[in-house]
């Protein structure tokens, strides 16, 4: 009886290499997508609010920047009173707080990849959120989430953060023109969900983070939500390592003086020992999804 002939090691080892890519994928893909809720992919659109061509769309499609961005970005966010008295009084972050970097995430992926009537519709979703957020600060003063100049402060972190992280672990010689056109492509995001004054220019955005500083603060609270997003635990046991570099990389790239009001020292570990390992988680993933 005639065999099969036995596949060759370059067929076995395409398919395992396949095989790994996709492990790989299915992994990243259930951190962001909450799958109870039957959550998926945000699927790229020809018709989505940002074309092929964009700055934005270059930079919002690496997952280890966007991860690394996303929590500095959170962790500048917290240090405003108005920013962090939302998470606390009107959110489950001591339980949930995957889930707020989840929506965080699927957010800047539908409105920079998704179909624009998606796209549109995810931020009407979020301004009739906003239109109920509001309270009392502790020492009295009222807030309310879609205040104008809190939802610039919200952007201008995650604008800025997002940048930062794709330079150093993506382009480390991105022009500073190309620079500026990512603020200004970005700006129709926050414009539409209200934010004023929204900055077009790497210069502009740093002026408004200089002009916001005096309103920032740090206190028990604000420790206690961001030991919250430092120490949440991995979803697998093969995730922790990965989880713990980037968190690490996203404390080396707040400024100085945002892990000075943490009270960060720095990464637990080694800079060059973050940055490298950042680096090469990027690979990896970028290597995994093509």
């Amino acid at each position: 009886m005639p065999t099969s002939p036995l596949p060759s090691p370059a067929t076995i080892g395409d398919a395992l290499t396949r095989e790994v890519r996709r492990g790989i994928v299915r992994q990243v893909r259930a951190v962001f997508n909450d799958q109870a809720k039957g959550e998926k992919p945000v699927v790229r659109s020809a018709d989505a609010l940002f074309d092929r061509e964009t700055i934005v769309w270059r930079v919002h499609g690496d997952v280890t920047t966007m991860m690394v961005g996303g929590v500095a970005a959170l962790l500048l966010q917290m240090l405003h009173p108005a920013v962090l008295a939302g998470v606390w009084d009107h959110s489950n972050f001591r339980t949930d707080m995957l889930g707020r970097l989840r929506r965080t995430a699927r957010f800047i992926a539908m409105t920079t990849y998704g179909a624009r009537g998606e796209a549109e519709a995810a931020i009407a979703r979020v301004r009739g959120i906003h239109d109920h957020v509001a309270g009392v600060l502790p020492d009295g003063t009222p807030y309310r989430a879609g205040d104008p100049r809190l939802l610039a402060w919200v952007h201008v972190t995650e604008a800025v953060s997002f940048l930062d992280a794709w330079i150093r672990y993506s382009e480390p010689g991105m022009s500073a023109a190309d620079q500026d056109r990512y603020f200004a492509e970005f700006a129709r995001i926050p414009e539409a969900l209200g934010a004023d004054p929204v900055p077009r220019s790497r210069a502009e955005a740093e002026a408004l983070i200089a002009a916001m500083r005096p309103a920032l603060m740090a206190d028990a609270r604000t420790r206690e939500v961001a030991a919250l997003v430092l120490e949440q635990p991995a979803r697998t046991r093969a995730s922790g390592p990965v989880q713990a570099i980037t968190f690490q990389a996203a404390v080396d790239l707040l400024p100085d003086w945002a892990r000075r009001m943490h009270g960060l020292a720095g990464p637990r570990l080694t800079r060059p020992l973050v940055r490298a390992g950042t680096f090469g988680i990027a690979r990896t993933l970028r290597w995994a999804f093509g």
